[in-house]
């Protein structure tokens, strides 16, 4: 397994153990990924059932988010008609650009403000570009960015073309790192294209916050600033080749994610980057995602409010 197969098989495991997902999806999401019926079964046992995450310490230099962070349901739970964080988006674009290599063409939805700050890179989950991550790009365009969310199943048809939202899953977990690296680098001449002169950013989430620490480690000079939401370390990561400023989100009770977190923040020191770690208490994985369950509108809000900063400090 890759690290990031790893990742996306242990998901699945923390998905079934926390009430989200029963045995029987859990172990066809699991066969998806390649792994034998034994193999499977093993992984589902030792995470057991039912039981959550236990919270973890921030630890050190963790950052301190605002009251709001935890103002949410941080039992996992959406509250009825809590909203998405930020503003209305604006609407986006389906759009076909050319790959790295020849005769390759990449989707993504694009979205853009009448006068640009600046221009951000938005990756996806690991279901794909799904609405939600649409509703982000066009979010980053009502607050002023040019945004560009990737569809990185782009060569195999797009997101859409996948019926079960595991095959896109699993198709995700059998590409290589070397193709979402070529795949996202081409995205980012594409929003060069859309706005020229305008500085470059990232944000990526869950399996996105992952892309987004493997962009970072790829000798990606054009990048001002990246917002990695609990996304794991890749193995072996070496910033050296960035210069971008980064702001690390995660989540208190994402246990299995923070146990990168302080890898992360040796790489970057070693790169000598400038970068903030926030932790924010009391939520878990996928806290920004409006549209599952482990929500959280208060800590959502809050780290948004945080992104904007971010880029507005370092994208313009």
């Amino acid at each position: 397994m890759t690290s990031f197969h790893r990742y996306l098989a242990e998901e699945v495991a923390v998905d079934h153990a926390e009430g989200l997902i029963p045995r029987r999806e859990a172990l066809h999401r699991l066969t998806l990924l390649g792994l034998a019926a034994p193999a499977a079964g093993a992984l589902l046992a030792a995470r057991g059932t039912g039981r959550g995450n236990a919270t973890t310490p921030a630890g050190p230099g963790a950052g301190t988010p605002s009251a709001s962070a935890t103002s949410g349901a941080a039992s996992g739970t959406p509250p009825d008609g809590a909203p998405p964080a930020g503003p209305p988006p604006l609407s986006t674009e389906e759009i076909i650009f050319p790959g790295a290599e020849s005769g390759v063409t990449l989707r993504g939805a694009w979205a853009a403000p009448a006068d640009p700050r600046g221009a951000v890179l938005v990756i996806h989950e690991n279901r794909g570009l799904t609405d939600h991550i649409r509703s982000v790009a066009g979010r980053l365009a009502a607050d002023g960015y040019c945004a560009l969310a990737v569809d990185l199943l782009s060569r195999e048809g797009g997101t859409a073309s996948f019926e079960d939202p595991a095959q896109a899953t699993a198709t995700l977990g059998r590409l290589s790192p070397e193709r979402f690296v070529s795949d996202m680098k081409a995205a980012l001449g594409e929003l060069e294209r859309g706005a020229p002169g305008k500085r470059l950013g990232v944000a990526g989430f869950c399996f996105g916050g992952a892309m987004t620490w493997l962009l970072l480690s790829s000798d990606e000079p054009r990048l001002s600033a990246a917002v990695p939401f609990y996304g794991p370390l890749p193995d072996d990561a070496d910033l050296s080749g960035s210069r971008a400023a980064v702001l690390a989100i995660y989540a208190e009770r994402d246990d299995r994610v923070n146990a990168t977190r302080d890898q992360a923040r040796t790489a970057l020191e070693r790169a000598g980057l400038e970068h903030e770690i926030v932790t924010f208490p009391g939520v878990n994985h996928a806290f920004f995602n409006d549209t599952g369950p482990r929500y959280d509108a208060g800590a959502a809000a809050e780290a948004y409010r945080r992104v904007l900063d971010w880029f507005g400090r370092h994208l313009g």
